[in-house]
């Protein structure tokens, strides 16, 4: 059986919606003639594991890591639209959060402040900072300190207990965090806001032929489709997808 994962914005509460989303995908994907589709979604500690295995069929994966890390093992499926304020189809951007209270009041005024970050190998949280900032203007050398917290509802957390001065964080990220648990924004504010970026692409496996790349495709449009996942959908604030390039991730995620 091959292997599928959803690793991205899978927090625990979310977990059961995806795990819906997943089945009803699935069952689109058999529908299609896609082969040996798995029942259940692999949850990994390492998410790089599965992209990087011969037997991924389905997962979604950061643009950055797709243009830097693993673009050789996979290829883009689709790219999925969000109903979140930020997004603008197939595109979304991050948010620059402080705490309300700050006496900054512009991303300029930030020089020498904590930075929370989710990971480095994140666009939307660390380096998006390249085009926030000022041409020329490096990250490291703009804040006094850079704490890795490991995800974004964490840096959310820094930043409003006190731990950090300021994060970024992805609007569909932040948008579901906001539905969820809203108290987890409350006392934070949102100071600035990226350039729109492609957002995070469904990907499957370098291997997969182009012929079933076809019908996974079709499958995925079919369960985005199908109003027996509606309720599945939004809780994940899904509303549709667009096919974009490898070469548009590429341009936009190559520097």
């Amino acid at each position: 059986m091959r292997c599928a994962t959803l690793p991205m914005y899978a927090e625990p509460e979310l977990r059961p919606a995806i795990e819906r989303w997943w089945t009803g995908v699935a069952g689109h994907l058999r529908d299609h003639g896609v082969a040996d589709v798995p029942d259940a979604l692999t949850w990994s500690e390492d998410r790089y594991r599965p992209w990087r295995s011969p037997d991924l069929l389905f997962s979604q994966t950061c643009g950055h890591p797709l243009v830097h890390t693993v673009g050789s093992s996979v290829q883009v499926v689709a790219t999925p639209h969000y109903e979140a304020p930020g997004c603008e189809g197939p595109k979304y951007r991050s948010f620059v959060l402080v705490r309300e209270d700050t006496e900054e009041r512009s991303i300029g005024e930030l020089r020498g402040k904590r930075l929370a970050v989710n990971g480095r190998d994140s666009w939307s949280g660390y380096r998006v900072w390249r085009r926030i900032l000022s041409r020329g203007v490096d990250v490291e050398e703009m804040f006094g300190d850079v704490v890795i917290t490991g995800s974004h509802r964490e840096s959310v957390r820094q930043v409003r207990e006190g731990g950090a001065d300021v994060c970024a964080v992805d609007c569909v990220s932040h948008a579901l965090l906001g539905a969820r648990s809203p108290d987890e924004l409350a006392g934070t504010l949102i100071l600035g806001r990226s350039p729109l970026q492609p957002a995070l692409p469904f990907i499957t496996g370098a291997e997969t032929a182009e012929g079933e790349l076809t019908r996974i495709r079709e499958g995925l449009f079919a369960a985005l489709a199908d109003p027996r996942l509606a309720q599945a959908r939004a809780a994940l604030l899904l509303t549709g997808a667009s096919v974009l390039t490898e070469a548009t991730y590429r341009q936009a995620f190559g520097a």
